[in-house]
């Protein structure tokens, strides 16, 4: 099996899995009890949390455990329009966000916000002067994820915080495809959402980051867990299988060799394997298939070395995905979250794409697992599929 489409989900390491056990076997205590194995639990939760924080560059206080991106993406954005109603209804975001955000965007619209979707270039890079233009008084919420998780596009999360804080918004960063491909800390976010799935941890995990001093709304309420501002009890496994593959990640982030300064593609070992996989497959089907467009960024500096969107000009991506399934090849035609949704890709109609460009595409996504060796039999067979069903003729 050669696994493509870890932008939808990793397998889950088994650093993970032990330390999951480990909790669930041994120290299954409630957080909030006072006995000693309540106290356990919580000192599990407390040492997880540390190592978020260290991934989102902040003090423990400022994270709070969900159950990820979506529950996150959520809270942030009720919460803003909530408690900056006073200041203003006015919310900027861009056209190629994840669905949790442009879902919650359309409720709030239908409450009274208005709601300004930023355009994005042929690579999904977004408008930063629009953004200014846009900006005003009554901005209370700026979001702009870090990577996106159909074509891996890098985007100027920073600059787009130093405009948002302008004006005095906050920004919220969706950095849920960003986590372990590009560092995350000094971005200036407000508010970050992250996912375990994403970066070999468990699902149903996730954590937000809120920085101190924002009054941010809690969207769930009930006992009071994480300070009030997530109520439920903890889930302690998937939370110590999720501070250990933060740990792990931090870990490959540290081994450093290379990169750019600020908000940078990191060349840790893990990644700098990530990014050769990703340059000798595309390097391969550039060379092998013929008619095929590009629609990632193709710089190391412009786009996670975790994503390659690809178009292969007269076929059908969703044909060529299930044929390459009978070759035990796992590929995606764009983010799993819309999947069962109808309709052509959002981000890759914003970036202007034709229809039929759209229709031929495939997203591969790569982990710290795939090899040199794989690419070698993944673009055997995309050529084979491609090939043979442009000498069918299915197209039409």
């Amino acid at each position: 099996m050669i696994y493509l489409d870890n932008s939808a989900t990793t397998r889950q390491a088994d650093e993970v899995t032990q330390a999951m056990v480990h909790a669930m076997t041994d120290v299954y205590g409630n957080p909030s009890s006072l006995h000693q194995l309540g106290l356990d639990a919580q000192n599990m939760v407390t040492d997880a949390r540390k190592m978020l924080a260290s991934a989102f560059g902040a003090d423990p206080s400022e994270v709070i455990f969900n159950s990820g991106g979506t529950e996150g993406n959520n809270t942030v954005f009720d919460g803003a329009a909530t408690a900056q109603k006073h200041r203003g209804r006015k919310i900027n975001t861009t056209s190629v966000e994840h669905p949790s955000v442009l879902e919650v965007c359309k409720r709030l619209e239908a409450q009274g916000c208005q709601v300004v979707r930023l355009s994005v270039d042929e690579k999904c890079r977004p408008d930063l002067g629009q953004l200014r233009a846009e900006l005003d008084e009554e901005t209370v919420l700026v979001s702009m994820m870090a990577v996106n998780n159909e074509v891996g596009t890098i985007m100027p999360v920073k600059e787009a915080a130093a405009l948002a804080h302008e004006k005095g918004a906050w920004f919220h960063t969706d950095a849920v495809q960003a986590m372990g491909k590009v560092d995350m800390t000094g971005t200036g976010a407000d508010l970050m959402t992250m996912s375990g799935h994403k970066i070999h941890g468990p699902k149903g995990t996730g954590a937000l980051y809120v920085r101190k001093g924002l009054n941010l709304p809690a969207l769930i309420c009930g006992g009071g867990q994480e300070k009030d501002r997530r109520s439920g009890t903890e889930n302690v496994p998937g939370i110590c299988g999720l501070g250990t593959a933060v740990r792990i990640m931090a870990e490959e982030l540290a081994s450093c060799e290379a990169g750019r300064k600020d908000f940078v593609t990191k060349g840790s070992a893990a990644l700098t394997g990530m990014t050769r996989v990703r340059q000798y497959l595309l390097d391969g089907l550039k060379d092998q298939v013929k008619d095929i467009r590009i629609n990632s960024p193709e710089t190391p500096d412009e786009c996670a070395a975790s994503v390659l969107n690809i178009s292969f000009l007269g076929t059908r991506g969703e044909v060529i995905l299930h044929t390459l399934e009978t070759d035990g090849i796992y590929v995606s035609t764009g983010s799993a979250c819309s999947s069962n949704k109808k309709g052509k890709s959002h981000v890759l109609a914003a970036m202007g794409l034709k229809e039929k460009e759209i229709e031929g595409a495939i997203r591969f996504s790569f982990s710290r697992y795939n090899t040199i060796e794989e690419m070698d039999v993944v673009i055997d067979r995309v050529k084979a599929a491609v090939t043979r069903f442009r000498r069918l003729g299915s197209f039409r």
